[in-house]
């Protein structure tokens, strides 16, 4: 394990000033069916003012379990032994009004979903208003000032209107917004961030993460973070822990981990990382940088793939109008074509209508206007029982495999399942199909008896991947199938998926907002944006030479996993969002004055500056 020496801790000390906090041989431990199982073993760090600390490592590692620990948010059957202080108060063992007081006051958490952690039936504002009542003697109208004030300072849009807003109004990056405001009503010294933007958009991410960049240096407050995203990790750390079943492997600096790790499984892990750019930068060397692409690039990508499997043109899809709520159009006049055999791959941020279009792609959604077509079959105004048929030739991976497993069944039969309904087949000879199935998805044979829940995210990906492929589908839609994984089983799913793809030769339409796992995966790129397709390329041209501002400020979001590189995208992005700024004002000026366009009257108010400008 290589860990700083005390002679560069001691300078580390006078560097930056006496440590925020300092913990020992912190062990977490919980009691199970009548044995302590360790957690986390003997973990020991610093953390200084204005620094930020990550702690990486798998699901498991015990990376959440240790930083929970500081603040007693252990569930009742686990404990906590060692030390952690933060100047003279000790953390652990800290119950009752001491432990309170150091709660929100000292130390603040921001947690991975803002819409379980915040509270669902009060307002944002109100939130932060209690929060700051109840560690100050403040008044309701100074509360809430300053609760609007913690708004602005999280540059949240419309503090005013959005201090009134339930959490289920807001978007993903406003509720993480608004959960960071309320972390940083009592001015803490240390915050805790629990894989603070694992669930957002690049873009929505890179603007959180410039968000926590600020307020660092604002308030000098040391940050954990807590992540199994090298990209963020890249773009925000001083110094990294990296742990293994519980246990700190290799503790350095940012430079030091990601340019000279020591221990083979960081080594392992910086390995598993996808690089945005790493495939596609041989590629794109044919064409001059800024040379835009010939027209019908990706068409001509297209037809060095196989007869189409799907194709769509002009494509509609509206959400009918509810109740006082108007129909919503979410998907505008799309036109892409995917041939047999090829992989392409759908971007854009949340909203952008991708998921839209995978859900027509499978028939559990109408086209309004437009035709698609999907292995021959025109989905428009598709009779039930043609579409029962043609079910059999589309399959679907989902983003959550726990969710979308019937938990009640074993894994065998929900593999099973979709060959005995559309072939029949039953008994032995359906038995022999699923172990081959399961074989195929590197699961072993004796797993077919067990339930979802007593298996990992992988594994229970894995079955997902083989329930779609049962069937021999023609075209698979995968709807982020590795956005919840970490990023060494991301890269063994990824693996096994480009396996069985080339092995079973379906079309696919991959849907993520991980340009780097769909660059590693795609032939072509399609890039969505409030519903419309801006870019369609050659994944080399779309990643390295795109042509669409949108398309460019998306890439530029991408974090990469190297400080060095991911600093000189940073300045980049904040270049081009500077940019879209300057020509959204100008924009708006021109509206003020003759009396609005076109294009403002379209544009989605929800979202913040930056998201998709």
């Amino acid at each position: 394990m290589s860990t700083p020496t005390t002679t560069d801790t001691a300078s580390t000390t006078s560097r930056r000033g006496e440590p925020i906090l300092q913990v020992r041989d912190l062990s977490v431990d919980f009691y199970v069916e009548g044995e302590w199982f360790s957690a986390a073993d003997q973990i020991s760090y610093d953390v200084h003012p204005g620094e930020v600390l990550a702690i990486v490592g798998e699901s498991g590692s015990g990376k959440s379990q240790s930083s929970m620990s500081l603040l007693g948010l252990l569930p009742p059957n686990g404990r906590t032994r060692g030390s952690a202080k933060m100047g003279e108060v000790e953390l652990v063992g800290l119950t009752g009004p001491a432990l309170r007081r150091i709660r929100g006051n000292e130390i603040a958490v921001i947690f991975q979903e803002p819409m379980t952690a915040l509270n669902p039936v009060y307002p944002v504002g109100f939130q932060i208003v209690e929060t700051l009542r109840t560690h100050f003697d403040m008044g309701p109208t100074r509360a809430k000032e300053r609760a609007i004030e913690l708004l602005e300072l999280v540059e949240m849009p419309n503090p005013q209107v959005r201090f009134n807003s339930y959490p289920h109004q807001l978007s993903g990056g406003q509720r993480q917004r608004a959960m960071i405001a309320q972390s940083l009503a009592c001015d803490p010294k240390l915050l805790i961030a629990d894989e603070p933007t694992t669930a957002l958009d690049v873009t929505v991410q890179a603007e959180i993460l410039k968000l926590m960049r600020d307020l660092r240096s604002r308030i000098d407050s040391g940050i954990i973070l807590i992540t199994h995203d090298m990209g963020v990790v890249a773009d925000m750390a001083d110094s990294i822990v990296v742990m293994r079943r519980g246990k700190v492997v290799e503790h350095g600096t940012a430079d030091d981990i990601f340019n000279r790790p020591q221990h083979a499984y960081t080594r392992e892990l910086l390995g598993a990382v996808p690089h945005l750019g790493g495939k596609s930068a041989v590629q794109v060397g044919e064409r001059a940088p800024g040379v835009a692409p010939t027209p019908g690039a990706g068409e001509e990508a297209a037809d060095l793939a196989g007869a189409p499997v799907m194709v769509a043109k002009d494509m509609v899809i509206e959400y009918p109008k509810h109740g006082r709520v108007p129909a919503f159009r979410a998907v505008d006049q799309v036109d892409l074509t995917i041939g047999a055999g090829e992989v392409v791959g759908l971007v854009g941020e949340s909203g952008s209508g991708k998921t839209t279009i995978g859900r027509a792609v499978v028939g559990l959604l109408p086209v309004k206007e437009g035709s698609l077509t999907i292995a021959g079959q025109d989905m428009v105004g598709i009779k039930p029982k043609e579409l029962r048929a043609l079910r059999k030739q589309v399959g679907i991976v989902f983003q959550d495999p726990g969710s979308s497993l019937n938990p009640r069944l074993p894994i065998g039969e929900s593999i099973g399942e979709p060959l005995y309904l559309h072939t029949g087949i039953k008994g032995a000879e359906l038995t022999k199909r699923i172990d081959v199935l399961l074989d195929q998805v590197e699961l072993s044979r004796s797993m077919r008896n067990r339930y979802p829940h007593e298996l990992s995210g992988g594994q229970r990906q894995r079955v997902g991947i083989a329930r779609a492929l049962s069937l021999e589908p023609k075209i698979l839609v995968a709807d982020e199938p590795t956005s919840a994984l970490d990023v060494s089983v991301q890269a063994h799913v990824l693996d096994l998926f480009t396996e069985l793809q080339r092995e079973h030769g379906f079309a696919c339409l991959f849907i993520s907002h991980d340009l780097a796992v769909v660059e590693m995966l795609a032939t072509r790129i399609a890039v969505m944006h409030h519903g419309k397709l801006v870019e369609v390329g050659p994944t080399a041209q779309i990643v390295d030479d795109p042509q669409d501002p949108y398309t460019q400020r998306l890439i530029a979001a991408v974090p990469v996993p190297d400080p060095a590189r991911q600093k000189v995208r940073r300045e980049r992005r904040d270049e081009l969002l500077a940019a879209a700024a300057e020509e959204l004002a100008a924009e708006e000026e021109y509206a003020a004055t003759h009396g609005g366009t076109d294009r403002l009257a379209g544009m989605d108010t929800q979202r913040g500056p930056g998201t998709g400008v």
